[in-house]
């Protein structure tokens, strides 16, 4: 239902890293998303009504607790539409991350109301009544939450869109909840077991780590979680095919909100070069990564020394001596400077963030062996800590 309603309502519909695009699939999935909660939301009163369960009566205020989330989500895709102003230069792409933080919490809230409710049935049971047409209202409530749950995780993952994914993640919980809710609405009736209270409870439960599970999905959004290590390495191959650039470092992925994001990188450059036709190649870099991966991208040129076998020599000494001294590091932008007392070996040294040594403790035991490795001469180095 949703890709046919996409091809009749959304231009270009395929075409899912354009924001008239990623705007037009939230406001349909959150219009979809409203109709189809408030219409399990009646049937599922009607059936808790009917046979007395607190658990199918929670379970229908879970779901129009989802139709409130749909209504943030539809309007959250209308406020992160809006271009970029004066006090927001960047967009207001971030506004989804703090939607799907809202309805992260609102799931979590409706499981500790169910909890509570739960609770007190479990205390004081009462009997519950079954008929088929609460079979069918909770069968069909299964089905077409799962349906809900598909189609809004392959279109939040299509489009990146935190707040379409964290609604994917209550559907699926809402379905394992009616699936237990109909359980025991049926082992309840046949054995006469105060099961009622206690598959709440469950449910609630299922609720809380659901909400939980996107609380901290979208948190690292906000927070400014890694990079998808597979779009890091597309982007250092395409910059690296190019014959004008011999190294790449200290790359640097902003995220300003779905389809926002902007890149900033150093490639090396031959310092024999001509300046022209290196900034040249660099311009071409820069549009071949936005047409590739709809990113903006500055990069920084840094030359190098490329034809001086004396140099390459020492570099390949330093880099094989640092192995020795720590795995996990790297160098770039080195440069030897020989004067009439001594040699200073000037490079930045890459640490990985995750390293458990401190930068002092590093740049002792570097400075140490380069003494002891190279006469007369002394390391002249900047620490980066490295992200990927």
């Amino acid at each position: 239902m949703i890709g046919l309603l996409a091809r009749w309502w959304i231009r270009d519909h395929k075409n899912y890293k354009q924001e008239q695009v990623r705007s037009g699939y939230g406001t349909l999935c959150g219009a979809v998303g409203i109709v189809l909660n408030l219409l399990l939301f009646a049937g599922k009163y009607v059936a808790g009504v009917l046979t007395g369960s607190v658990a199918i009566t929670a379970d229908s205020f879970n779901n129009l607790s989802d139709a409130a989330s749909s209504v943030l989500m539809l309007l959250g895709f209308r406020w992160a539409a809006k271009q970029a102003d004066a006090d927001h230069p960047y967009g207001h792409g971030r506004i989804e991350y703090v939607t799907g933080m809202v309805i992260s919490f609102l799931i979590m809230l409706m499981g500790v109301e169910l909890l509570k409710t739960s609770v007190d049935k479990i205390l004081h049971p009462q009997p519950v009544t079954f008929s088929w047409l609460t079979a069918g209202i909770l069968a069909a409530s299964v089905v077409i939450k799962c349906y809900m749950a598909v189609y809004n995780r392959g279109i939040g993952k299509k489009i990146e869109s935190s707040a379409m994914l964290a609604t994917a993640t209550d559907s699926l919980s809402d379905a394992i909840a009616t699936t237990v809710v109909f359980i025991s609405t049926v082992v309840s009736y046949v054995t006469h077991w105060p099961l009622d209270g206690w598959c709440g409870a469950l449910v609630a439960l299922l609720i809380l780590y659901a909400g939980f599970s996107s609380v901290k999905d979208t948190l690292g959004e906000l927070l400014g979680k890694s990079p998808d290590p597979e779009l890091i390495r597309q982007i250092k191959e395409v910059v690296l095919s190019h014959d004008a650039v011999v190294g790449i470092h200290d790359l640097l992925l902003h995220d300003y909100g779905p389809g926002r994001r902007m890149i900033s990188l150093h490639a090396e450059v031959p310092g024999d070069g001509n300046i022209f036709e290196l900034h040249d190649a660099i311009d071409h870099i820069e549009m071949e990564i936005m047409e590739r991966f709809h990113c903006e991208t500055t990069i920084h040129m840094d030359p190098v020394e490329v034809n001086n076998q004396k140099v390459d020599a020492a570099k390949k000494k330093l880099i094989s001596c640092l192995k020795n001294v720590d795995e996990t590091v790297s160098i770039h932008d080195f440069r030897m400077v020989v004067g009439p007392t001594h040699t200073n070996y000037i490079f930045d040294l890459e640490m990985p963030v995750e390293s458990k040594k401190s930068e002092s403790q590093l740049r002792r035991e570097v400075e140490s062996m380069v003494a002891q490795e190279f006469e007369n001469t002394f390391a002249v180095f900047k620490i980066d800590r490295i992200r990927f």
